[in-house]
């Protein structure tokens, strides 16, 4: 029996075993507990409310995260689906060049004059899109950008057991690969289906604004490249700053309001087709 219980913490990687990394251990931990204990989760979160501040210090010194409070604005009447966007997201953010894994994406939503609507967003929309085919006259086309939200009560934070997805004090919602065990509870979670799974380093990923861009006084590559202005960034409570004035001259609304995640992510122009 005593042989048995050796063979087994060798294969688990207990302290009997070969040594644990820190998800091994976790990922052991919440096995045998069944669930994340209120002091496991405690005590994984802790370094994790500090990473932010740790990506800040070593790209950009004078950074003060407490000054900030971001947010974005898309213009669903300025955006031609070129899918510049996504491609300048995927180059920036070393996103897997495939047609199943986006930090951001573009939708197109096509309306015939009988009701109909229909959604589509070939490879996120970052080769375009062909002309829509219907046999009933079409009534409108229209483009709608989609990421993450950056929600101010964000789901997707609650349930990580391991503090792996945090909120920064500047707003932004990132998730620390360090630290993340690839349960996936986020993905699940998050109600815009934002999130994805990375193939190859196994963790939870999505769109970061490109924070490592923020901290040095940069724009999101997605904002940068797109050639309408249809992508807004700014501070959310700064009356000084194109998000601002966006927002003060537009009435904007955010997706699916009624779940109180408070996105800060702002569409003008929004048809009530979207979701």
């Amino acid at each position: 029996m005593a042989d048995e219980r050796h063979a087994a913490a060798a294969d688990a990687g207990t302290p009997e075993g070969p040594p644990l990394d820190r998800r091994q251990f976790v990922q052991f931990a919440l096995a045998a507990c069944g669930t994340a204990s209120p002091v496991l989760v405690a005590l994984t979160r802790l370094p994790a409310a500090a990473a932010q501040e740790a990506a800040a210090d070593s790209t950009a010194e004078s950074y003060d995260p407490t000054g900030h409070l971001y947010g974005m604005g898309i213009d669903i009447s300025r955006c031609i689906g070129c899918g510049r966007c996504v491609a300048a997201c995927k180059a920036e953010n070393d996103v897997p060049m495939d047609a199943h894994h986006f930090n951001t994406w573009v939708e197109r939503y096509t309306i015939t004059a009988d009701g109909e609507v229909t959604v589509e967003s070939p490879n996120g929309g970052m080769d375009g899109f062909p002309e829509p085919e219907h046999n009933s006259e079409l009534r409108r086309t229209f483009f709608v950008p989609k990421l993450c939200n950056h929600c101010a009560n964000p789901p997707c934070v609650q349930v990580c057991p391991v503090g792996a997805t945090f909120t920064t004090r500047d707003g932004v919602v990132l998730v620390d690969e360090k630290y993340c065990i690839g349960c996936r509870y986020c993905i699940q979670a998050c109600p815009y289906g934002v999130r994805w799974f990375h193939p190859t380093k196994r963790v939870a990923a999505k769109c970061t604004l490109c924070y490592h861009r923020l901290v040095k006084g940069k724009v999101p590559a997605c904002v940068e490249v797109c050639p309408t202005g249809a992508r807004i960034f700014g501070e959310v409570e700064a009356r000084a700053t194109p998000l601002a004035r966006f927002m003060r001259f537009n009435d904007v609304q955010v997706l699916k309001p009624h779940l109180n995640t408070r996105p800060k992510v702002y569409y003008a122009s929004l048809d009530g087709e979207v979701r």
